[in-house]
């Protein structure tokens, strides 16, 4: 992902997360961060901005966000996505990938558990102005 991908991601943005969206300026702050310790991606289909994904790495890595247009959910690409992200995490010699996911998307605690992730604790409250609890989900990454 580069600066002139947001007027794109924005609008997807705000619409799968119309309770907390990031705005453009936490957007230009993690890209700032980037190649030293951030990794951001988009996918495209037919010219159309339709995923993104970003990934902090300081040590283990973080899963800062992972999004696919509503059309465009259950066709692989979240799996994709994620691949990228894990990837990258193994690359850069992370132990350990970590994320946290709503309670309540069981589609997204699908895809991590396909993936190799676990849920290792509980951040009460975290989402929606405290009225969902996020799951912590943790990956090992291979030695």
């Amino acid at each position: 992902m580069r600066w002139w991908d947001l007027d794109a991601v924005l609008p997807l943005e705000r619409a799968l997360f119309p309770d907390d969206p990031w705005t453009p300026g936490l957007f230009w702050s993690e890209l700032a961060g980037w190649p030293a310790s951030r990794h951001y991606v988009v996918a495209e289909r037919e010219g159309r901005v339709v995923g993104y994904a970003g990934l902090s790495v300081t040590g283990d890595a973080d899963v800062q966000t992972l999004a696919v247009a509503p059309d465009q959910q259950g066709a692989g690409l979240g799996g994709a996505l994620l691949d990228d992200l894990l990837e990258e995490a193994a690359r850069r010699r992370a132990p350990a990938v970590l994320l946290e996911v709503r309670e309540d998307n069981a589609p997204a605690q699908r895809l991590y558990a396909r993936a190799g992730f676990a849920t290792i604790s509980r951040r009460r409250g975290y989402y929606d102005g405290g009225r969902v609890d996020a799951l912590v989900m943790r990956k090992v990454l291979a030695a």
